[in-house]
């Protein structure tokens, strides 16, 4: 049992390691090394724990009946062991994420490329100290004044200030 208990609780710890910050790395150290010791400990213990030699408690304990009953009262309690009902949920909810990542990644892979051509649009320009209007007006047109809808200075309308 305890195998199968280790098996399903192993732990990345180079992933662990690489989202640690660098003044919490001693105490990720010292988390590691103890769960190191407690595996140890685990996995030194047997799968099934060594059965109770009735007979021989029988044959040396002089009052009647203490040995018949402790051994009652031994195996009477059943331990329920619980249902697994959140695994379903969490092997959901993950599969959801994972297409929610997927989404976001693709969303910010687009982003990136539209950033990549301003950048390379922006290392293509002319230098603004060799810029005329013309030429910025044709690099950024967004900064065109309208004369002809603002004919007085600033040519902008006063709540772009």
């Amino acid at each position: 049992m305890a195998g199968k208990k280790l098996a399903l609780k192993a732990i990345d710890w180079v992933a662990f390691g690489a989202i640690i910050p660098r003044n919490q790395k001693t105490i990720a150290n010292s988390l590691k090394s103890w769960n190191e010791t407690l595996t140890s400990r685990l996995a030194t213990l047997p799968e099934k724990p060594p059965a109770i030699d009735w007979a021989y408690y029988k044959a040396s304990v002089a009052k009647a009946g203490l040995v018949d009953d402790s051994e009652k009262k031994f195996n009477a309690p059943k331990v329920p062991v619980p249902a697994d009902e959140y695994t379903a949920l969490v092997d959901a909810e993950e599969k959801e994420d994972v297409k929610s990542c997927a989404k976001f990644l693709s969303v910010l892979k687009t982003r990136i490329g539209e950033y990549e051509k301003q950048l390379e649009k922006m290392r293509n320009i002319i230098p603004f100290d060799q810029m005329t209007t013309d030429d910025l007006t044709e690099a950024f047109p967004e900064t065109k004044l309208d004369k002809t809808k603002y004919p007085y200075w600033p040519h902008q309308p006063i709540e772009n200030f």
